[in-house]
């Protein structure tokens, strides 16, 4: 295990590295030109000023030239200087992760609580009106577009009824807490602001069911095969025969062996949140990875595009790392190669 892991670990850096090279290149053999986002529209016209600001950011040189420079600089850990904030997109990236990660972790825990529950009514009763509506709600969700569902809670909830806040990670009149995490909620219970918390976790709920909802359906549907496998096999029928109820057969029989395949799901899900929230951000004014990358990709920003492919590349190494070992826990028949 330990050097499957050390394996795993060093060829990181090198799956990063090929990231960073076909992001390089795909945005630099655009047909637009990112000058438009570094001078006014009145300079581009100027000479003097478009030179200046070429040689300012290094745009004078050749391409292969700027891939040099700028995996000279990736191995030092700088990504860069953004072209649209003028701050090192390292920081910015330091200062909107956390909001991404703390709509993906309540998220994921909607998406993967109601896929497993879903998953496992609809084995329980199979056929039957309440598998029917199941996977109708959990496929109805992973179908649907986020920006359509999300637009339409908005209205339903914040606009129609007003029992849920508006977009946005806190009210217009609540103070943030301190950083500590970057995750509100975390740092308002560390500060012990408990009005603050329940006023981030109001605004968490519309956003991480929209995005949650997402992915239901892919948990519930491969929960509900796997529980439907599970139940024929010969060791549930041995603990019918002993007299196990009904709920102890599903839960402690059945239930953890039906999770092992889905393991791989959840940590796939997760990853894919972490790059896929950009439209739920978009929607409710979530200041996050996905509404950076969206801004970045406008203007051409060509050191924060090649940053967010970067951090998104990372979530999803780590987290195949993170869910293999995982799997490989909870199947031991399964020998890590």
């Amino acid at each position: 295990m330990t050097r499957y892991v050390l394996r795993r670990l060093i060829s990181i850096p090198l799956l990063l590295l090929g990231v960073a090279t076909v992001a390089f290149l795909l945005s630099h053999f655009t047909q637009a030109d990112p000058l438009s986002a570094l001078v006014s529209e009145r300079q581009m016209n100027n000479p003097e000023v478009a030179a200046a600001a070429k040689q300012r950011w290094g745009l004078d040189r050749s391409v292969p030239e700027q891939y040099a420079v700028y995996i000279k600089n990736l191995v030092s850990g700088d990504l860069g200087i953004s072209f649209r904030t003028r701050r090192p997109v390292l920081t910015d990236i330091a200062e909107r992760l956390p909001a991404t990660l703390e709509l993906v972790i309540f998220a994921m825990l909607f998406g993967t609580l109601s896929g497993i529950a879903l998953g496992v009514v609809a084995s329980r009763f199979r056929d039957r009106p309440a598998d029917y509506l199941a996977r109708f709600f959990a496929l109805f969700g992973s179908t649907v577009p986020v920006f359509w569902s999300g637009l339409l809670f908005l209205y339903l909830f914040t606009v129609k009824f007003g029992v849920i806040p508006g977009p946005g990670r806190l009210d217009a009149r609540a103070v943030a807490p301190e950083f500590v995490t970057g995750m509100y909620t975390i740092d308002a219970l560390i500060a012990g602001q408990f009005a603050t918390f329940f006023n981030a976790l109001e605004h968490l709920v519309l956003p991480a069911f929209v995005l949650g909802w997402s992915v239901t359906g892919i948990i519930s549907r491969l929960v509900r095969a796997s529980m439907l496998d599970a139940l024929g096999q010969d060791y549930i029928l041995a603990a019918r025969a002993k007299g196990a109820g009904e709920a102890r057969t599903l839960l402690r029989h059945a239930l953890p062996n039906a999770m092992i395949p889905t393991l791989t799901i959840i940590g796939y899900s997760f990853a894919y949140l972490i790059t896929g929230a950009v439209l739920t951000e978009a929607v409710f004014a979530w200041p996050g990875i996905g509404s950076y990358a969206v801004d970045s990709a406008r203007t051409l920003d060509y050191p924060a595009i090649i940053g967010v492919s970067l951090i998104g590349a990372s979530a999803f190494l780590l987290t195949n790392l993170v869910t293999d070992v995982a799997y490989a826990f909870a199947n031991p028949r399964l020998k890590l190669g």
